[in-house]
């Protein structure tokens, strides 16, 4: 008996963009709403296809990873939400708590653990706006294939496709390996 899995033809760059604004007004009314920074985290995940269940299984544990750090520095979360959607999964959590120091503490998950690479925590301050790497003297990513600035080799489009979804799920399959 055959099996007929869906193929995940992938996301067309103007869902990508339609995705991106939906989360650009959802952290807008979130920092609205509660006053407080938020943190918005994404996954990297180059290629058109977006969602998957190594991608979801990686940012589960990304969701974890953010909600143990939170629950560490005692910082309290006003709220928290969790999408999933075919452009990719993605979290809010609002924070009280100094926008700079939760990008601090984010920055050093994404530098540390072995699949934050593969993670991208945006910090929005209702005063300041987004907090990036630049205002803690951080520097930005590197290549997932090599150490050149992410952004350079991205745009120039230095590696092949398939060898960066490839260092991808390595990275994904490896952790979950592990044990």
């Amino acid at each position: 008996m055959e099996i007929d899995t869906p193929v995940n033809p992938g996301v067309t760059l103007d869902e990508l963009l339609a995705a991106k604004e939906a989360r650009a007004r959802r952290q807008q009314a979130w920092l609205t709403r509660y006053g407080q920074p938020v943190i918005s985290l994404s996954l990297v995940t180059p290629g058109p296809v977006k969602d998957s269940v190594r991608y979801r299984n990686a940012f589960a544990v990304a969701v974890q990873a953010c909600d143990q750090l939170l629950w560490q520095h005692r910082w309290p979360w006003l709220a928290r939400e969790v999408f999933h959607a075919h452009t990719g999964p993605t979290a809010l959590w609002s924070v009280a708590h100094p926008a700079s120091e939760i990008k601090a503490l984010c920055v050093a998950l994404e530098q540390t653990h072995p699949l934050g690479r593969l993670w991208d925590f945006d910090i929005h301050c209702p005063q300041a706006g987004q907090v990036g790497r630049a205002s803690l003297d951080r520097p930005g990513r590197r290549c997932l294939l090599c150490d050149e600035p992410a952004h350079a080799c991205a745009r120039s489009r230095r590696h092949p496709l398939e060898e960066v979804v490839g260092r991808v799920e390595k990275m994904i399959d490896d952790w979950f390996a592990r044990d």
